[in-house]
C-alpha cells in the first residue's frame, strides 16, 4: 500500500472559536473554513495540559502528562522519548519539525548548538520569534540581514535573567514591552515574520520530499501573545466592530477604564485575530503548494493547537489553572481526500489530543502500540461510527479537570474541587461543587475521573506469568 503523507498544521495558544467556521463571525480564516469543508471539523477537542511543553508532548506521544512525569513546564524531554516520528519510521516515513517544538526549555541554552533529534529526521527549530540565535534567525540573515533588529517579538523574562547572568551581549534590538494588551504591527517585512518562515520553509520542505512517505510538523507560534502581526492582517479588523464577553455582576463591578474595559478587550481581539489571520493566510500558500504538486490527495492535513487563551475571560489572559474550555477546548480540522465520508460535517463528540497519533497510525495501515493511550478516529474519518467518548481529561502539576459533555469538573491535590454546569454557565462563572442539588452529579464527575484514571494505566509489560 502507499502510505499517506502527514502534514501537521500546529498553532500555539489558539482557543477553539477563534475560527469562522467554529461560529465566529468577527475573525477572519477563509482557508482553514475551506480545509474544513473538505475534510472533517472536530469541535470539541480537548488538550491534555494547558500550557506549551506538556501539551505538545502529550500530543505527539499519544499519552497523558501524568503517564509521562511531565506536567508542567521547564521539563526537558528524555532524547531517548518515543514520539511520532519513531513510530513512522520503520515504515518509510522521513520526519521533520519546522519551527516550534518546545521540548527543551529555551529560556537558558544556547540555540547555536544541535537539537536533540527526537527521531525526526530534519529539524528546523525556533520555540520563540526572533530572541534567539535560532533556525529563525539564520533563515533571515540569509535572506535580509538588515532585517535583524525588526524581527524579535521580545526577550522573555527569564531569557533575560539567563543572559545577564552569563554576561550574554547578542547584539539585537528586543521590544521591551512583553505583553501589551493591544496589535502591535510586524517592524519588519511581512515576508519575513516568523509565521511566514515556518510557511516557506515547509513548502520548501514538501517539494523536496518525493521518494516515499513524509511526516511534516509545521509550528507555528502565533497567536501566542505578544500580538504582532503585519499591518495588513491588523486592518482586517475595526476594533469597534468586535463582539466583547459579557460578565457576572461581580466580575463586572471590578472591570474599570484600565482594567479589562470593552476597549482593552477589542483591542487585544485585533492582534489576537490578526495573528490568527496570518496563520490563516500562510496556511492556504501551503495548501496550494500541495495541490500544485499533486500530494493532496495523499497528504493527511490536520490542523490543531497546543491549548488556548482566556482572551479576557474570567479578567485573565493567557492559560492555566483551572482549564476552562477556552484553554483547554482547541480547534482540529483532519483533511484527508478520498479517504474522509461525508467532508464538509463537524462531529461534536468529546475528543482528547492522545486521539491523534492512533488516528494517525491507522490511517497510514501501522499497527498502535499498547502503550499508547488515545483512541483512532480511523473509523470516524470513514464514517463507520460516531467520534468521540464520555469525558476527557487536562492535568497538571497539583490538579485535574475532566470535561463531559455537559459539566466540567476540577480537583486540586489539596482536595479542594470545583462543578460547573456548560449547558446553563458555558464560561464556566458558577461554582456549583457546594449546590445540593449537584451532589449526585459531583459524585459521578468523580467517578468518571477514577474509572478514566484506571483505564489510563499503562503498568510495564511482562514477559512470562513470574
Amino acid at each position: 500500500m502507499r502510505r499517506p503523507n502527514i502534514l501537521l498544521l500546529y498553532t500555539d495558544q489558539q482557543r477553539w472559536d477563534a475560527l469562522g467556521i467554529n461560529g465566529n463571525p468577527d475573525i477572519q480564516t477563509p482557508h482553514l473554513d475551506q480545509l474544513a469543508r473538505e475534510g472533517v471539523n472536530f469541535d470539541h477537542y480537548f488538550v491534555q495540559n494547558p500550557v506549551c511543553m506538556p501539551s505538545r508532548l502529550s500530543f505527539l506521544t499519544g499519552q497523558y502528562p501524568s503517564t509521562l512525569g511531565v506536567t508542567q513546564m521547564g521539563v526537558p524531554v528524555p532524547e531517548d522519548i518515543v514520539a511520532l516520528p519513531h513510530l513512522l519510521r520503520n515504515y518509510g516515513y522521513h520526519s521533520a519539525n519546522i519551527g516550534k517544538l518546545h521540548f527543551l526549555p529555551h529560556a537558558n541554552r544556547d540555540h547555536r548548538q544541535p537539537h536533540p533529534a527526537y527521531g525526526f529526521d530534519h529539524l528546523e527549530i525556533s520555540d520563540e520569534p526572533g530572541p534567539y540565535p535560532d533556525a529563525y534567525r539564520a533563515w533571515v540573515a540569509a535572506k535580509a540581514p538588515e532585517e535583524l533588529d525588526h524581527i524579535s517579538l521580545g526577550l522573555p523574562p527569564m531569557g533575560a535573567t539567563w543572559q545577564n547572568a552569563l554576561g550574554i551581549k547578542d547584539g539585537i534590538q528586543h521590544p521591551e514591552e512583553r505583553f501589551p494588551k493591544k496589535a502591535l504591527p510586524f517592524t519588519g517585512r511581512s515576508d519575513l515574520t516568523h509565521t511566514a518562515f515556518v510557511a516557506e520553509q515547509t513548502i520548501d520542505y514538501i517539494e523536496r520530499q518525493q521518494d516515499g512517505p513524509f511526516c511534516c510538523i509545521s509550528g507555528f507560534y502565533s497567536p501566542h501573545s505578544p500580538w504582532v502581526a503585519p499591518r495588513e492582517f491588523i486592518d482586517r479588523y475595526d476594533p469597534d466592530t468586535l463582539r466583547v464577553p459579557t460578565f457576572p455582576p461581580e466580575l463586572d463591578a471590578r472591570r474599570g477604564p484600565n482594567h479589562y474595559s470593552d476597549e482593552e478587550l477589542r483591542r487585544a481581539r485585533v492582534g489576537y485575530y490578526a495573528m490568527v489571520s496570518e496563520v490563516d493566510h500562510h496556511v492556504g500558500r501551503i495548501l496550494a503548494r500541495l495541490d500544485q504538486l499533486g500530494l493532496a490527495e495523499d497528504t493527511i492535513v490536520a490542523f490543531t493547537s497546543d491549548h488556548g487563551e482566556w482572551l479576557g475571560e474570567h479578567l485573565k489572559y493567557g492559560k492555566g489553572y483551572p482549564g476552562h474550555d477556552c484553554v483547554t477546548r482547541v480547534p482540529l480540522i483532519l483533511r484527508w481526500p478520498k479517504h474522509i465520508n461525508a467532508p464538509g460535517r463537524t462531529e461534536s463528540g468529546l475528543l482528547e489530543a492522545v486521539d491523534i497519533v492512533p488516528t494517525l497510525l491507522e490511517s497510514a495501515g501501522i499497527q498502535i502500540p499498547s502503550h499508547l493511550q488515545g483512541h483512532s478516529l480511523y473509523a470516524a474519518l470513514a464514517g463507520r461510527e460516531k467520534a468521540g467518548k464520555d469525558c476527557a481529561i487536562t492535568e497538571m502539576h497539583g490538579w485535574k479537570t475532566l470535561r463531559s459533555e455537559q459539566y466540567r469538573y476540577v480537583v486540586e491535590a489539596n482536595g479542594r474541587e470545583q462543578l460547573y454546569d456548560l449547558d446553563t454557565d458555558p464560561i464556566a462563572y458558577r461554582d456549583l461543587c457546594n449546590d445540593a442539588k449537584y451532589a449526585t452529579i459531583l459524585a459521578t464527575m468523580r467517578h468518571k475521573l477514577i474509572s478514566h484514571q484506571l483505564m489510563g494505566e499503562r503498568p510495564r509489560p511482562k514477559t512470562w506469568p513470574y
